[in-house]
């Protein structure tokens, strides 16, 4: 009896410790990616805001859907955000943790405060036996090294890209192109590589090609559109995004101007790009694309550039960016998604 007490106060130190320390690395990271769009999940994708884009190789992962959109539920059953809504930070309103969250917040709320009136770590909880208490806590630190694990290895490690040949039955690609895994659950489709790390894929409905020269155009929103707001040049940004898109861009900079911080981003390369989806909606052509970047990403202190997040040592992010295009426009930035 005596060792199932000092391992359930071994095991109750364990989970408080990482109770209070994940979150915390959790919202300091997520202070640190102010770059634009502050790492949510904002904009509009025409008829297919509300149905996720294709995986690609760049982006195995699901896309989240936008927190913050003027698109409206083209059907029902659709729980779409409310538009403007805002992003909830911290650990257990990660998208994702759902009813996982809750109940693992609940254990926790009654863990530490059975502790700090002098119960064990599970004495809030009633009058649960020893041992029911001892596997609800190992439980509890293993869902939570779990979490840990996969956020940290999502982030820390995006998954490569593979070449791969043409598909069967499908005809000559362009000259200099190459072949790359299509997007789940489509068909062969024409495939297409640029020399700047894009991959390919294609629309559904309507499909639509997209050229070298577009990827082109892609990876050069990237940099400008960080670089507009890095210098907080909203008159810019009016240039490379959509009204939707660079309303939220004026937003978020005048949050940044109320808190006496500016956002630096510099230094940004695309690693690797895959093209999700590809499609035409009237005389609008829509392209979805995955891309893998690097970046330098600091918040400093308006006025005396004292460092407030990030840092000097470049990070990578993986987004999901869609771009629109009107007759005779260029391409314009329609919405930015982080993927899960």
């Amino acid at each position: 009896m005596n060792f199932l007490h000092r391992m359930r106060g071994v095991v109750a130190a364990l989970a408080v410790t990482m109770a209070l320390a994940l979150p915390m690395a959790m919202v300091l990271s997520s202070e640190a990616d102010a770059r634009a769009g502050r790492s949510g999940s904002m904009g509009s994708r025409g008829s297919r805001s509300f149905a996720a884009p294709p995986s690609t190789n760049t982006a195995p992962g699901a896309a989240q859907p936008f927190n913050r959109t003027y698109s409206q539920p083209g059907s029902p059953g659709m729980n779409a955000p409310a538009a403007g809504a805002a992003n909830k930070g911290g650990f257990f309103n990660r998208p994702g943790m759902g009813m996982l969250g809750g109940l693992a917040a609940g254990f926790l709320g009654a863990g530490l405060l059975g502790m700090l009136f002098g119960g064990g770590f599970l004495s809030g909880l009633g009058s649960f036996a020893s041992i029911i208490g001892l596997v609800l806590q190992v439980v509890l630190v293993v869902i939570l090294a779990r979490l840990a694990w996969g956020w940290w290895q999502r982030r820390k490690n995006p998954q490569a890209a593979y070449a791969a040949g043409p598909a069967a039955g499908q005809g000559p690609l362009p000259d200099g192109a190459h072949a790359m895994d299509q997007p789940a659950n489509q068909g062969p489709q024409p495939a297409y590589r640029s020399g700047f790390g894009f991959g390919g894929g294609a629309g559904n409905d309507r499909p639509l090609e997209i050229k070298p020269d577009d990827y082109e155009a892609f990876e050069r929103l990237l940099g400008e559109v960080q670089a507009a707001w890095s210098n907080e040049d909203i008159d810019r940004l009016r240039q490379l995004a959509t009204p939707e898109m660079a309303s939220y861009f004026a937003k978020d900079l005048e949050e940044n101007k109320a808190a006496n911080d500016i956002n630096k981003v510099s230094d940004v390369k695309l690693l690797q790009g895959d093209l999700a989806e590809a499609w035409r909606e009237g005389e609008t052509d829509f392209a979805t694309v995955a891309m893998r970047f690097s970046l330098v990403d600091k918040t400093l202190e308006r006025g005396t550039d004292r460092l407030v997040a990030g840092s000097e040592t470049p990070i990578e992010a993986t987004e999901i960016w869609t771009f629109t295009r009107r007759p005779g426009a260029n391409w314009e930035l329609a919405a930015i998604q982080q993927t899960n």
